[in-house]
C-alpha cells in the first residue's frame, strides 16, 4: 500500500527525533476518504511552515477550497490524480510538485489507485 513509503521515516526537528509511523492518521473533517498525518506543526516553526502527509482514497477528492494567506506546495509521493487550481488542471503522478498560490481556489481528485502526497503550507496551516 502506498502509505508505507514513510514506515521507517523520521522527522528531525528542534533537537528531537519523531518516528513518522507513530504519528496518527486523522480523518479529514469535511472530505470523505481523505486522511492527514501532521508531520510538522506551526508550533515547531514559529508558524512559518507546516507539513502534512495526505492520503486520498481512490475516487475520492478534497473538494473546492482555499487557504487564506497561505501558499501550498504538493509533492506527489505515490498514486495519481488531478489538482485543479482556479481553472487550470495539474496532472498529478509520482515525482510531480504542484504549487498553489495563497488565496486560490483549488481541489484535488485521486485517480483509480488513490493519491499520496506531502502538503506544505507557508505560513503554517496548523
Amino acid at each position: 500500500m502506498y502509505t508505507n513509503k514513510f514506515k521507517d521515516g523520521k522527522i528531525l526537528i528542534n533537537g528531537q527525533t519523531i518516528e513518522i509511523e507513530k504519528l496518527e492518521w486523522n480523518e479529514h473533517p469535511t472530505f470523505k476518504g481523505v486522511s492527514l498525518k501532521h508531520l510538522i506543526k506551526g508550533e515547531s516553526t514559529n508558524n512559518q511552515l507546516s507539513c502534512h502527509l495526505v492520503k486520498v482514497e481512490p475516487g475520492c477528492e478534497i473538494g473546492l477550497h482555499n487557504h487564506v494567506g497561505k501558499t501550498e506546495l504538493h509533492e506527489v509521493l505515490n498514486g495519481s490524480g488531478v489538482c485543479t487550481v482556479e481553472n487550470t488542471d495539474l496532472n498529478y503522478e509520482e515525482g510531480i510538485i504542484g504549487f498553489i498560490p495563497a488565496d486560490k481556489n483549488h481541489l484535488v481528485k485521486a485517480g483509480k489507485d488513490g493519491l499520496f502526497l506531502m502538503a506544505k503550507f507557508f505560513p503554517s496551516l496548523l
